[in-house]
């Protein structure tokens, strides 16, 4: 199962476990559960301190296994083979559940090992998905630490007859005591904040106590954390608050132009990202969202960040780097039909429609690598594009029109998401030259049509474009002295994660000279 490499790094890791783990699986004849098993031992030959058992608990799925150590009852189980993106889930579930100490702040420790009560999560994810294991990580590590709180982790490709019953149609999606907790990308912290319900006030009181910054950086992502890095090197109060590190570039799989580095993913980049900042003295405030913008001539010379958690952050200088989100058709049966069958991460969602039809509504680099990645795993792929030909770079479309399961649409305007009351069931379309409609029995459409900026939270404040992009100036200041701007969020061309870095070290250093100039 494992190869000579991968064993050779994990019998370095294992070495750190200080105490024995039983692995308790539950198997029956099928070729999955061979599998499983052939992991398992693959791994207890690794490390004296792994122990391997069978359960004959047919109250199990299967094949599943739990993690525990002797005379404990940890609540820590994975429903399928971990491997993939999960792979590293059950590395670090194993270095937990064997002593080693979690990476984690001492508060969050605190705050995990006092809530009260019963929690039964049950995380559905894919194996491609890049969003799953943050989640099965954060819950996994809670139930290492806290005895009331257990966890299982389902590859929802293996059971996928619970992902009809549970109508769930995409990942990760999370159940608490039965009941659905929340769907995508979430952390520790953001989960805490949803189980424990004194934890949003106490962090606002906490956020609202602080000294004013010197430049407050408003986003995460590459433009905010270049913002970050060029405004600490100058030796001032940096800040930065985001709703989370790393922004659009976490839902980015394979990056291959960015300079000097020939190919990496999102969740690398945006990793390596927060490191780089959190190697200087930065003040990083993650999951909060801003809410509100107050400008320092209507606030005693201080600009102000109102959060929605009711927090209030002063600076002297403000960058905004909030980037943008994917943009959205606006037709009947979007909203409604969202994460049940309307989706926008074709790596996340795609393997839960695997032999079934799909489409994919964009023609541009996004929307024609959505098609290609999913033609490998759905029935066929049906990709409609609004213009009269498609826009995306020359070697995308060679893939594409190779591919025998791919029907491209091209003048067509989507006008409407069918479906049947709990989840799409087809799309309509009509010919822009013709005017005739059409209507394509399917499940699942993924939209891929560019982003939008948001800067919803700073309408009638700063001057923003037609399209709601943020002016700036070739220094990145806005119309309002001592607010600059950087990166997707602004009027500047081509988004792109370089640019968008570039901009941001501009702007840090477009706020330094404001700040010694006022």
């Amino acid at each position: 199962m494992l190869d000579a490499n991968i064993k050779t790094q994990l019998k370095a890791y294992f070495d750190k476990l200080t105490q024995p783990i039983e692995i308790t699986a539950s198997v029956d004849s099928g070729d999955k559960s061979r599998e499983l098993l052939e992991l398992l031992n693959d791994l207890k030959s690794l490390s004296a301190h792994i122990s391997v058992q069978q359960s004959d608990d047919d109250t199990q799925r299967k094949p599943s296994f739990s993690l525990n150590s002797p005379g404990k009852n940890l609540g820590i189980r994975f429903a399928g083979l971990p491997m993939g993106h999960e792979f590293t889930s059950l590395v670090l579930a194993l270095l937990q559940v064997g002593g080693h100490p979690p990476k984690a702040e001492p508060e969050i420790i605190e705050q995990i090992r006092n809530l009260e009560g019963e929690f039964n999560f049950e995380t559905y994810i894919s194996l491609s998905c890049h969003n799953c294991p943050e989640v099965v990580q954060a819950i996994n590590l809670m139930a290492a630490i806290n005895p009331n709180i257990r966890h299982v982790m389902i590859d929802g490709a293996l059971f996928q007859k619970e992902v009809d019953e549970r109508k769930i149609m995409a990942v990760p999606t999370i159940f608490l005591n039965g009941q659905e907790f929340g769907h995508g990308r979430m952390g520790v912290q953001e989960i805490l904040n949803k189980i424990d319900t004194g934890a949003i006030k106490k962090e606002a009181e906490k956020l609202s106590s602080k000294e004013p910054f010197d430049v407050l950086i408003v986003g995460g992502g590459p433009a905010g954390a270049s913002a970050a890095i060029y405004s600490a090197r100058k030796g001032i109060r940096t800040g930065v608050v985001a709703e989370r590190f790393g922004g659009q570039v976490m839902d980015t799989m394979t990056i291959e132009n960015f300079i000097s580095v020939k190919e990496t993913d999102g969740p690398k980049l945006a990793a390596a990202l927060e490191e780089h900042v959190k190697s200087y003295d930065v003040d990083i405030m993650n999951l909060q969202r801003a809410a509100a913008l107050v400008p320092a001539h209507d606030n005693g010379g201080l600009t102000e960040v109102k959060l929605e958690s009711g927090a209030v952050l002063k600076a002297k200088s403000v960058i905004i780097a909030t980037g943008a989100r994917w943009r959205e058709i606006n037709v009947p049966g979007e909203k409604e039909y969202r994460g049940r069958g309307v989706a926008y991460c074709p790596h996340c969602d795609g393997p839960l429609f695997k032999g079934r039809s799909v489409a994919v509504i964009g023609g541009g680099n996004s929307g024609v690598e959505a098609a290609i990645d999913l033609a490998g795993i759905v029935k066929n792929v049906t990709l409609i594009e609004f213009n009269g030909e498609l826009r995306a770079d020359a070697v995308l479309q060679k893939k594409l029109f190779s591919l025998p399961n791919v029907t491209v649409i091209t003048g067509g305007q989507t006008t409407e998401i069918n479906g049947d009351g709990e989840k799409v069931n087809g799309i309509t379309y009509s010919n822009r030259q013709t005017g005739e409609s059409h209507r394509v029995e399917l499940a699942a459409v993924f939209i891929q049509i560019g982003l939008v900026p948001n800067t919803d939270w700073i309408k009638d404040t700063i001057t923003l474009s037609k399209f709601g992009e943020i002016e700036v100036d070739d220094k990145g200041q806005t119309s309002e002295p001592g607010i600059f701007a950087a990166g997707d969020v602004t009027t500047v061309p081509f988004k792109q994660i370089i640019i968008a870095m570039g901009e941001g070290s501009k702007a840090a250093l477009g706020a330094f000279e404001h700040l010694i100039r006022h």
